[in-house]
C-alpha cells in the first residue's frame, strides 16, 4: 500500500501584481499566478521569460580562466597537436565529450580521439588509464568534461608525461584547484560568472561560444550542437533557469527540427519521431538510453571490446551516416533493455531483503547490501526503494575487492551530510544534499549501517517521511480552454526551478468507463467530470496508482492534482491530466 501523500498549496502570489500581468499580458490570472510565485512580477520579466533569447547568453570570456583555455586549443589547432576529449560514462560527460569532439572536427581539426573511463575498472573521473593512454597515443592536451575538479594528482601525473589539460567540471571544487593549464568550472570561488548551475556539457558549450566568438564563427553554425546540450541540460537535472532555459528552449527546437544523426537513431527507436519532443521526453526516454551504456559492464577478456559502454553513445552521437548511426542506436537501446531487466530484478531482491526483515522497515533509512548486484545500476534501485519506502536510501554492492554504492536522499534531508558523517569508514564519498556515491572496505559495512541510521534517525523530520505534493493553485476544469492550454505552453521547457505547475480541482468524478492499463495493470485511466459543470469532462491517467481504481469506476467523488499535458496516440493530440494524486471525498 503506498504511503499518503501530503498536499502543500504555495502560498499565492501578490493580487495587484497578478491582476497586472493578467491585464498586460492577457492571460489567465491562474497563468499570471504561477509567474508571480516564480518571481517573475513584471511585464519586462514576463516577456524575457516567454521570449528567451540567444542574445542574453552570458559572455563566455567572464568565467576564470576561459582565455587560458582558447590559447591552449589555439596552440593544439595551430600545431595539430593530438587533443584527447575526455569525459564521464553517464550522459552529461557523453553528450560533453560528443558537443567538444564535433566542434574540433567542424573547425578541421582531424587530430583528435575521445576517451570514456570504464565505470567498472576505471571508476569516475580522470583515470591513470586513461592518461597512460593518452601519453602513448602522443595526445598533448587533454580536455576534461564533467570531471576533473578533484583530479589534483592525476593533473600533475600527466604534466610529468608531457600531457597538458583543460578541465571543464560543474561539480564543486576542494579547497586545491589542479594544476592544469586552465579550470572552467563556475562553482569555483575565484569565478565571478554570473550563472553556476551549468551542466558539464554546458561547460564544454562555453568553451565552444568562446573559441568561435573570438575567431568569428557565427553562432548560428555552433547553435547546430545545442541539441546535444539539452539533452545534458534535461538528464542532468540542472535547474532551468536563466542560461539554461534559453539554452535549452533552443535546443529543443534543434532535436525537433533537425536532431544530429545519433539522436535522430534514438528519437525514432523511442517512437518520438512524429511528435514534438520535451523535456520530459529527454528524461524518460533518451536520456536512460545513452546512460545505459555507461552503466553496463563490458567483456574485460575480450581485447577487441570498446573501452568502456560509454564510448558507445559517444559513437553513436558523433556519428554522420545515418543508416550508420541506427545501427549504433540499436546496440544502445539493446543495452538499455538489459539495463532494465536487471535493474528490475536487483529492485525486487531488494524489495523481498527488506519486507521479510520487519526491523529493518521500522526505521528511517534504508541500507542494503548485496555483493553480487551490478554496480551501474544501485543507484537507480535506490530510487526505486525511495518510490516504495520513501526515506534516505542506500544500495551497495562489491567492485574491485570494495564495497561501492550510491545513496537517494528524499526532500527537504541532507544526504551528503548523513554520509560524511561515516566518513572515517569510508575511503572515498562524494555528491550533494540529494544524490551520493560512497566506497569502503568490505569489514566497515555493518558499522556504516548502523551509524548512517542512527543519524538519519537522529537528524530527519518526520514530516520528511511523508511524500508531498506541492499544489500550485486550485483549478476548474472549464479554465482548461484552448487558450489557456496554449498559454500554459509558452511556460516551457519546465524542469527544476520552473516546475510543471499542478493544479487541484475538488470533487470530480469518474464519468465513463475507468480502466486499469500497463502489463501489470499497474496505471489508472479514466474521464473526470466536474460537479460544478456536467458537461466538462476531460481524459486522466493516473501511473502506478491502481489503488482507488474501484472507488472511482463507482463514480464517487475524488479530489485529484495533476499537471496538465498533451497526449499523442496515433496521429491524434489531445489534453490529458497527468494525475499527480487521488484523494476520496469521504465526508463533505
Amino acid at each position: 500500500m503506498p504511503v499518503e501523500k501530503r498536499w502543500v498549496v504555495k502560498p499565492q502570489g501578490d493580487s495587484v501584481a497578478v491582476a497586472k500581468l493578467a491585464t498586460r499580458l492577457r492571460i489567465s490570472p491562474v497563468l499570471a499566478n504561477l509567474l508571480v510565485q516564480r518571481g517573475i512580477d513584471t511585464v519586462e520579466k514576463a516577456e524575457k521569460f516567454f521570449k528567451p533569447a540567444l542574445s542574453d547568453l552570458h559572455d563566455p570570456f567572464l568565467m576564470k580562466d576561459m582565455d587560458k583555455a582558447v590559447e591552449r586549443v589555439e596552440r593544439a589547432v595551430a600545431n595539430q597537436e593530438k587533443i584527447m576529449v575526455y569525459g564521464d560514462y553517464d550522459v552529461d560527460g557523453c553528450t560533453a565529450v560528443a558537443l567538444v569532439y564535433k566542434f574540433l572536427r567542424q573547425i578541421g581539426h582531424k587530430n583528435l580521439i575521445f576517451y570514456i573511463p570504464d565505470r567498472y575498472t576505471e571508476g569516475y573521473g580522470i583515470s591513470v588509464k586513461g592518461i597512460d593512454l593518452a601519453a602513448r597515443k602522443g595526445v598533448g592536451l587533454i580536455i576534461a568534461l564533467d570531471c576533473g575538479i578533484k583530479a589534483t594528482e592525476k593533473v600533475v601525473y600527466a604534466k610529468q608525461k608531457g600531457v597538458d589539460f583543460i578541465i571543464c567540471d560543474h561539480h564543486l571544487p576542494a579547497e586545491e584547484i589542479p594544476r592544469a593549464v586552465a579550470v572552467l568550472d563556475p562553482k569555483r570561488v575565484d569565478c565571478s560568472y554570473p550563472f553556476d548551475e551549468l551542466s558539464g556539457c554546458g561547460v564544454g558549450f562555453k568553451l565552444v561560444q568562446a573559441y568561435a566568438q573570438k575567431h568569428g564563427i557565427p553562432f548560428d553554425e555552433i547553435q547546430g550542437l545545442l541539441d546535444l546540450l539539452v539533452v545534458s541540460i534535461a538528464s542532468d537535472i540542472v535547474p532551468l533557469v536563466d542560461e539554461n532555459r534559453i539554452l535549452a528552449h533552443y535546443g529543443l527546437k534543434s532535436l525537433n527540427r533537425e536532431p544530429s544523426k545519433g539522436l535522430l537513431s534514438i528519437i525514432k527507436i523511442c517512437g518520438l519521431d512524429k511528435h514534438c519532443i520535451t523535456i520530459d521526453d529527454i528524461v524518460f526516454k533518451i536520456g536512460p538510453r545513452i546512460n545505459a551504456a555507461g552503466r553496463m559492464r563490458m567483456d574485460e577478456n575480450d581485447e577487441n571490446a570498446s573501452p568502456s559502454g560509454g564510448h558507445a553513445a559517444v559513437e553513436l552521437l558523433i556519428e554522420g551516416n545515418e543508416r550508420v548511426a541506427e545501427e549504433f542506436g540499436s546496440v544502445i537501446d539493446a543495452y538499455n533493455q538489459d539495463r532494465k531487466s536487471i535493474d528490475r530484478s536487483v529492485t525486487q531482491e531488494a524489495h523481498s531483503y527488506i519486507e521479510c526483515n520487519p526491523e529493518m522497515k521500522q526505521l528511517k533509512s534504508t541500507v542494503v547490501y548485496n555483493p553480487r548486484w551490478m554496480k551501474g545500476i544501485v543507484g537507480i534501485v535506490a530510487s526505486r526503494l525511495i518510490e516504495t519506502y520513501y526515506r534516505p536510501t542506500v544500495v551497495l554492492t562489491m567492485s574491485n575487492g570494495f564495497v561501492t554504492g550510491s545513496a537517494r536522499s528524499v526532500p527537504g534531508f541532507d544526504l551528503y551530510q548523513a554520509v560524511e558523517s561515516c566518513s572515517d569508514l569510508l575511503e572515498n564519498f562524494g555528491g550533494h544534499m540529494y544524490a551520493a556515491g560512497l566506497t569502503m572496505r568490505p569489514e566497515n559495512v555493518t558499522e556504516f549501517t548502523r551509524r548512517f541510521n542512527r543519524f538519519v534517525e537522529e537528524n530527519i523530520d518526520p514530516q520528511m517521511l511523508i511524500p508531498q505534493v506541492e499544489v500550485d493553485s486550485e483549478l476548474l476544469f472549464s479554465d482548461i480552454t484552448p487558450q489557456f492550454r496554449k498559454d500554459l505552453g509558452r511556460f516551457q521547457p519546465f524542469g527544476p526551478g520552473n516546475a510543471a505547475p499542478v493544479f487541484a480541482t475538488y470533487g470530480v468524478s469518474n464519468h465513463g468507463d475507468a480502466k486499469l492499463v500497463g502489463m501489470e495493470c499497474e496505471h489508472l485511466r479514466m474521464d473526470l467530470m466536474q460537479r460544478q459543470k456536467p458537461n466538462t469532462t476531460i481524459q486522466a491517467i493516473a501511473f502506478q496508482q491502481p489503488t482507488h481504481y474501484e472507488w472511482v469506476r463507482s463514480g464517487r467523488p475524488v479530489d485529484v492534482c495533476y499537471q496538465i499535458v498533451e497526449n499523442h496516440y496515433r496521429g491524434t493530440v489531445t489534453t490529458q491530466l497527468r494525475i499527480k494524486d487521488i484523494k476520496p471525498v469521504l465526508n463533505r
